[in-house]
């Protein structure tokens, strides 16, 4: 598409002078909003990839009508794909940003705070300097600029003392960190109260800071002499009693460690996070340097992520386990102490009032879950929580004390753990800690005696209690595929729906080494694993593997095996998962011929035999073993029973499948294999698609999960395709009883993946009244994509009473043009049958206690309609008609209806609505005259509509090239919204 619309903006410029192109450029852009989106992004387009035409590029952008809008939306959406960017597009986005806060473009500040974000923690690397320097130059040029916004002088602060940090020490960094430094004195003297709003973490970050001199005079100011810096500033305690906002915590986490940690602790089982984690540790936390990421890492966690009592009660992979592995993985004892000050940051001056459970909850949790399986780490936090108290700032001392027993007492009220003294008085725990811990907190420690069970508030604790008492492996333990930032990931979270990519594994094949699983298994069974190691060929190896599940069948076989063997068919066969599972041209003998694979004789076995067979089962084990250690394994199941003979009418083992595995549940394990198969291969998630719904309509209809992962990733020819599939018969994607919950959550989703999704339901066959109550949910400004669906395919319909209620309860606005465009399209097209429906909500509405009326929610509980609503539309109308021939306020029913709110109605409503009312004015005065002589003889009363009573209707005229619809000013689309965060981060306000 950015290649179309560089080729537009080069044919429209090409040959022509600065002038004339820029009146070329302009009248494109007049001819609508489609051609005005085009030429912004073509401009924006040779902006990054032309820097020799960069500057008049630029120059001809600022034609935009909408602010440059498009183009700041592009560009932030863009910085969430910084690390795929090459060079010469990331030097020309640093270049545009300059231009654009030179230029005090509005929004240009927002832009700024998404390039300071895209600057890592922890990471000293040429680029992630380049654009800290380049960053830091622009704000320093532009000082006057950046002094307008206090959001922006805070959140510039707050990332270059964190960014100080990581350049200390460092020749090279020098000159850069010295640039840092005197920005950030200057900024936090000149706007003190500008920075305050960071909260307690300012604090926390000019620790980090205080030895550097500049930094010891402004400390000296804090702690003495706070009005030196602001007359509202009264001293530190003012600043640490004040919680970090979750803009400040969130802003020194890339957007890809931020959707990984999210994803993390929304989608992740506990048990399954060994290798979310090991990518994690290879991608973030492998150097020195990345030691002080850690901190920022657990602020996030504390501070930003605060899961749902849904997913609290749920086997997702909790926080405290995440920041459990995060301290077990500190190799400094000052990323150490660190880490440990930002867990229990804000335990110091907890305030129940003011502060939340949440950012305390996981410090307690890792403490709890840390005893049975890791007691050195709880004894060290135990230990860290005392000494902390008198360390921390002497003169503060009673404060930290208070916040701290503040932090204990909340926990046992909100029931995070039922008694403290299990965990104070535990016997693990050495005796010089235990008697510290008395003394700090005799109210919680119990005299000394074995310590009782501990009943846990969240559901999920004892089943991981279980898990810990079977694994010690309590922070990395089994295993499962993180993304790979090689290929293309789906921004917008937000709720946010996350996608990954699986870690790829590397190209170069090693030799496989399967010694140390050999040498577990018995003889005969190890003969034949290197037999099928060996195997030169497919032939061959389906032998061998044949034979392989023939002993696994046999009744002598050791079942304690299966895991070893799952561990060597794993190693053996990972360039099956790696590579196309479907084959390029799709014919029955292709198809077979791609399930020939000797993996796949596993699954021919399964079909092969009943449920009830011992055999059966064993298999299945086997499989469930080969899925922990291959998640892949899922969706390479569903494709067999999808494309092979021998697997006709068996797609319901992929159930037996489902709950043989650690998951045990159907619909997990279904969404998680397409999940992956959507990351590893779209197409194949196309042809598994309608045997999937219909299979499993229960798992596959009742949300819009699946209906989101596939909306997201395919393209026009496989939209068209389904589409297809569903006229045919062969895929049902929506019911009934739940379409319009699926239309509701599609709201968040992005432009192209609405439109597939009205697309698909338009294809269904369901009245379009089931869904008509989605109307009250849509904004005008929020959800241009559902309104345009719903208006083409409403001008279809014919209406209804509950059509024509649903769409006058809309709120007016003078830039929300449905209700009209639609109300003009009926009152062209089916008059009386509108005229009747709004004749019968008039009088309805009209006869409602004036008090009740405004409160009054519509039969259906899903709409307000309120007389003044209903007025308001039939005013707008009014003047939209004027110039038609068509006099469908000359119809008996409206002049009736008009006549009866008219005649009990407050005088404000008569004023507010005089031309409206007059309508009905010389109806009233001919009451007695026969209803059809005034419906196609009479002139309207009212003066701007009598001169067209006398000309017949044309029903025809709406089709005109200067139809009123069409007259209509174009205005431009409203920049498409980012994807909602993830459910598991809450509000400031919280």
């Amino acid at each position: 598409r950015l290649e179309r619309c560089v080729g537009i903006v080069t044919s429209l410029t090409n040959g022509l002078s600065e002038r004339e192109a820029n009146d070329a450029l302009n009248a494109h852009i007049c001819k609508g909003t489609p051609q005005h989106e085009e030429i912004c992004l073509g401009l924006f387009t040779l902006v990054l990839t032309d820097p020799a035409q960069a500057q008049k590029c630029y120059r001809d952008a600022r034609v935009s009508r909408d602010g440059m809008n498009i183009v700041l939306n592009k560009i932030n959406h863009m910085m969430e794909k910084y690390l795929k960017l090459q060079d010469t597009c990331r030097t020309q986005l640093v270049w545009l940003l300059r231009e654009l806060v030179k230029s005090g473009v509005l929004g240009a500040d927002g832009v700024c705070m998404t390039f300071m974000k895209q600057i890592a923690g922890g990471d000293v690397t040429a680029k992630n300097i380049w654009l800290a320097e380049n960053v830091l130059e622009i704000l320093t040029e532009q000082r006057e600029w950046v002094l307008k916004s206090s959001l922006l002088v805070a959140m510039a602060v707050y990332t270059y003392l964190r960014l100080i940090v990581d350049h200390h020490g460092t020749a090279a960094l020098q000159a850069l960190r010295q640039k840092e430094v005197e920005f950030c004195v200057s900024l936090l003297r000149e706007r003190f109260m500008d920075c305050f709003m960071i909260g307690r973490d300012l604090v926390r970050l000019l620790q980090n800071v205080a030895r550097i001199p500049e930094f010891e005079q402004l400390w000296k100011d804090i702690l003495h002499n706070p009005q030196v810096l602001s007359s509202q500033f009264t001293g530190v305690l003012q600043l640490l009693q004040s919680r970090t906002s979750r803009k400040f915590l969130a802003c020194r986490l890339t957007p890809d460690m931020e959707t990984k940690l999210l994803f993390m602790t929304s989608r992740v089982r506990f048990g399954q996070q060994k290798r979310y984690q090991d990518w994690f540790q290879r991608q973030y936390l492998s150097t020195p340097d990345s030691q002080s990421l850690r901190c920022d890492l657990i602020r996030y966690i504390c501070g930003v992520v605060h899961p749902s009592n849904e997913v609290l009660s749920s086997d997702i992979l909790p926080r405290w386990a995440i920041i459990g592995w995060l301290l077990t993985t500190c190799t400094s004892n000052v990323a150490a102490s660190n880490a440990k000050l930002a867990l229990f940051y804000d335990w110091l001056f907890f305030n129940p009032e003011k502060d939340s459970i949440m950012n305390i909850e996981p410090a307690i949790l890792v403490m709890h879950h840390s005893m049975k399986p890791h007691p050195a780490i709880t004894a060290t936090l135990l230990d860290f929580m005392c000494r902390i108290i008198p360390n921390f700032y002497p003169p503060l001392e009673a404060h930290v004390r208070q916040g701290v027993f503040n932090s204990l007492t909340h926990i046992v009220e909100k029931r995070v753990l039922a008694h403290l003294a299990p965990l104070f008085d535990n016997p693990k725990l050495d005796k010089e800690l235990r008697a510290m811990l008395r003394e700090k907190f005799p109210e919680f420690c119990s005299s000394p005696s074995p310590p009782i069970e501990v009943k846990i508030e969240e559901p999920v604790a004892m089943e991981m209690e279980n898990h810990l008492e079977k694994d010690d492996g309590c922070y990395d333990n089994a295993e499962a595929a993180f993304s790979d930032d090689e290929e293309e990931l789906s921004s917008k979270g937000k709720k946010r729906e996350f996608r990954f990519h699986p870690i790829k594994e590397s190209i170069v094949e090693e030799p496989v080494d399967i010694t140390p699983f050999l040498e577990q298994l018995d003889e005969s069974l190890r003969d034949k694993v290197l037999q099928l190691q060996k195997g030169s060929d497919t032939e061959a190896q389906c032998e061998v593997m044949q034979e392989i599940v023939d002993q696994v069948l046999e009744e002598d076989f050791d079942s304690e095996q299966l895991s070893v063997l799952a561990s060597c068919l794993q190693e053996l066969f990972k360039a099956h998962f790696r590579g196309e599972v479907l084959p390029e041209e799709i014919t029955e003998e292709s198809l077979e011929e791609s399930v020939g694979k000797p993996l796949y004789l596993i699954f021919r076995n399964l079909c092969q035999m009943q449920e009830d067979n011992s055999g059966f089962s064993l298999l299945l084990d086997l499989l469930s073993e080969l899925y922990q250690k291959q998640p892949k394994i899922g969706y390479h199941l569903l494709y067999y029973l999808r494309a092979s003979k021998a697997a006709l009418g068996r797609m319901g083992l992929y159930e037996s499948f489902a709950q043989a595995t650690q998951l045990g549940e159907l619909h997990t394990c279904l969404m998680m294999d397409m999940k992956a198969c959507q990351e590893d291969d779209v197409r194949l998630l196309c042809f598994l698609t309608p045997s999937i719904y219909s299979e499993f309509p229960d798992e596959t209809l009742r949300s819009g999960e699946l209906l989101n992962m596939i909306v997201a990733v395919i393209d026009s020819f496989q939209l068209q395709e389904l589409v297809c599939h569903v006229m045919m018969g062969n895929l049902v994607m929506f019911r009934k009883d739940s379409v319009l919950n699926i239309l509701i959550q599609s709201l968040d989703w992005e432009t192209f993946e609405q439109y597939c999704t009205w697309q698909l339901f338009l294809a269904h066959n369901i009245p379009l009244e089931t869904i008509i109550p989605i109307l009250q949910h849509l904004k005008y400004k929020e959800h241009p994509e559902a309104l345009s669906c719903l208006l083409l395919q409403l001008r279809r319909e014919k209406p209804s009473e509950e059509m024509v209620k649903m769409v006058l309860s809309r709120p007016c606005h003078p830039e929300d043009q449905f209700t009209t465009s639609i109300l003009r399209h009926w009152g062209l097209r089916h008059d009386d049958l509108l005229g009747e429906h709004i004749k019968a909500l008039l009088i309805k509405n009209n006869s409602l206690p004036r008090k009740r009326q405004s409160l009054r929610s519509s039969s259906s509980k899903l709409a307000q309609l309120t007389l003044e609503q209903i007025l308001e539309h039939l005013d707008n109308l009014r003047l939209n008609l004027t110039n038609t021939k068509q006099n469908f306020f000359s119809q008996t029913p409206i002049l009736q209806a008009l006549q009866h709110v008219q005649a009990s109605c407050d005088e404000a409503h008569k004023m507010k609505f005089s031309d409206l009312f007059s309508l009905a004015e010389e109806y009233e005065d001919s009451s007695s005259k026969p209803p059809k002589s005034r419906r196609k003889g009479t002139a309207l009363s009212s003066p701007r509509s009598r001169k067209n009573a006398a000309q017949p209707p044309n029903n025809e005229e709406e089709s005109g090239s200067s139809s009123a619809s069409e007259e209509e000013d174009t205005k431009p689309k409203p920049a498409k919204r980012k994807r909602k965060g993830s459910s598991a981060v809450g509000s400031d306000s919280d």
